[in-house]
């Protein structure tokens, strides 16, 4: 056993010593030791109930004879984050992340972990760590948020950041924002849409490092405790198997992935996040590669915010393993790609249906013929660009608009809010960047504001920032070169005209080469906006969006 560097032998007696002081017995130390990752904590409402969670973990691993031993992690909920400057720790937070429980699983030689994230970087950071450390590992989520009720409708949070536009635009009163906002989010779990979190624990079961049914059984459901259950048992099995992170998490797996997210429309921080995991696996995922399979997926799924479809409804329908049964019948899933369930994703798929079409369509009905999310490139984004193409209306498609550059985020929210944003208009939000931010924060409060006026379908918005996944409208992010390292979005001036075509897939600024030369040569790198700690520091390490934004190797 892996774990018998810290308990067997006469030389291991003090360590023995220690663990008996923590009421270990002896014959617990001729089990397993199974980590039990928990990022539970009274800060996330994915993460309030992660307590139960792991209980119910650490009862699956003792009925499978082995012995648990429970460490946490740090978690942040983008949502309270969002719009200060607590959003620039955000994407930081998933190094963080996956460095402590590195640090934890080499400090104690575990025979496996078992990890539990639900939230935005929670997720990616400890499958990041699983990729890492390679010992037999399994992911179980906390779970889906259920969508929440208001005068008869289904709502969302999403729905109350756009209301915050509404009320600046006159078409909802504060009263009826207060009580939209006492409504929409109705306990426990990951916000119900098809955001971050939600595609990122999605997106686990098409990797194959969680069980079926980890990213769609609601949070509050008994199922979640006895997935809980399952995962603490088959941990076990995975030891005894010697399974791996990158037995599993392979190149296909990370193809099964992608092709996943591009049919049920997920996040564009997957384009961040799935290339971060696999990094740590010596895998590289170029962003080029989003964008093919995008161009031969269709978009099976229309889910909040693009659509009305929540994670329930998806996990009555069948949940992941029903899109790839419906994806396979075009040959688009590998299916021989190993499962921490034990079997290979076609045996799955050989005993998965498709429960309600109105939810997951039939592959020769799609909503669209292509996937979610579409890469962008060109004289404005020369590295790429993200864009969630199935959130933005037709009639928008093609863009032609005048730049307003804000150098922030702050700056452009208060022009929204405050109504100086107009029909046409690009609005160019700059140096918010992994390195210029740093931390490269998501823009949901602009993004909604702008919706909630009723702009996103006349107006573009472009940063090198990110968006959340629950964004919609003409958002482009991701732009690289970022404007810290002196990138085209550096150069922007107010009344540039930006030219946008989702049908080329192109992002352009109009203005001849040598005046971008012109002004190339006249600018200078700004002070960065924070000098101290650990975001001055990521600032120095961490590298492109299009690369995943992970830290620099000694061969960068």
């Amino acid at each position: 056993m892996r774990s018998d560097r810290m308990k067997k032998g006469i030389e291991k007696a003090p360590h023995r010593s220690l663990l008996n002081a923590l009421g270990y017995l002896s014959e617990e130390f001729e089990q397993h030791i199974v980590g039990v990752v928990n990022s539970a904590n009274d800060l996330i409402p994915g993460h309030m109930h992660l307590d139960k969670i792991c209980q119910a973990v650490k009862d699956g691993v003792r009925m499978a004879g082995g012995t648990p031993m429970e460490f946490s992690t740090i978690g942040i909920c983008d949502g309270i984050a969002m719009g200060h400057e607590g959003m620039k720790y955000s994407l930081g937070s998933r190094e963080l992340i996956c460095d402590s429980v590195e640090v934890m699983a080499k400090a104690y030689p575990f025979d496996g972990l078992v990890l539990i994230p639900n939230c935005d970087k929670i997720i990616p950071g400890m499958m990041m760590a699983a990729m890492r450390l390679n010992i037999p590992c399994i992911m179980i989520s906390g779970g889906p948020m259920l969508a929440g009720r208001h005068k008869g409708k289904i709502v969302d949070l999403i729905t109350v950041f756009e209301g915050v536009g509404k009320v600046a635009a006159g078409h909802m009163t504060e009263e009826e924002l207060y009580e939209l906002e006492e409504c929409a989010c109705p306990g426990a779990g990951s916000c119900s849409g098809m955001f971050t979190a939600n595609s990122m624990n999605c997106l686990s079961e098409a990797l194959g490092i969680a069980l079926p049914g980890n990213g769609t059984i609601p949070a509050v459901h008994s199922n979640r405790i006895r997935l809980a259950k399952r995962a603490g048992i088959k941990i076990l099995e995975l030891i005894k198997k010697d399974i791996k992170p990158r037995d599993v998490m392979t190149m296909d797996a990370f193809k099964n992935a992608i092709t996943v997210d591009m049919a049920f429309g997920g996040s564009s921080n997957t384009t961040l996040h799935l290339p971060a995991i696999a990094h740590e696996g010596g895998i590289k995922l170029e962003l080029s590669l989003f964008d093919e399979i995008s161009e031969k997926v269709p978009h099976l799924c229309n889910m909040s915010p693009a659509g009305h479809h929540h994670l329930e409804d998806l996990d009555d329908a069948g949940g992941v393993f029903a899109i790839m049964k419906e994806l396979s019948k075009k040959n688009l899933i590998h299916k021989e790609c190993l499962t921490v369930e034990g079997r290979k994703v076609g045996d799955i798929l050989k005993l998965t249906a498709v429960n309600d079409e109105t939810i997951i369509r039939p592959i020769d009905n799609p909503y669209h013929d292509k996937g979610g999310l579409a890469v962008l490139s060109g004289s404005l984004a020369p590295d790429g660009s993200v864009v969630k193409r199935i959130g933005v209306s037709k009639n928008i498609w093609l863009f032609e608009g005048k730049a307003k550059v804000f150098e922030s985020e702050e700056e452009a929210g208060a022009a929204i809010m405050e109504g100086k944003i107009w029909a046409g208009d690009a609005v160019i939000i700059r140096y918010e960047g992994p390195k210029g931010g740093p931390g490269m924060r998501e823009m949901l409060t602009p993004t909604s504001i702008l919706a909630g006026r009723g702009l996103d379908t006349v107006c573009a918005l472009i940063t090198d920032g990110r968006f959340s996944g629950g964004t919609r409208g003409l958002c482009v992010g991701h732009v690289s070169p970022e404007a810290a390292e002196g990138g085209p979005i550096a150069l922007v001036k107010d009344g540039d005209k930006i030219e946008i075509d989702l049908h080329k897939k192109t992002i352009d600024i109009n203005v001849p080469e040598k005046e971008m030369e012109k002004r190339k040569a006249a600018w200078k790198k700004p002070e960065p906006k924070i000098k101290e700690g650990y975001m001055a520091r990521y600032a120095k390490l961490v590298t492109s969006a299009a690369t995943g934004a992970v830290f620099k190797t000694d061969e960068d």
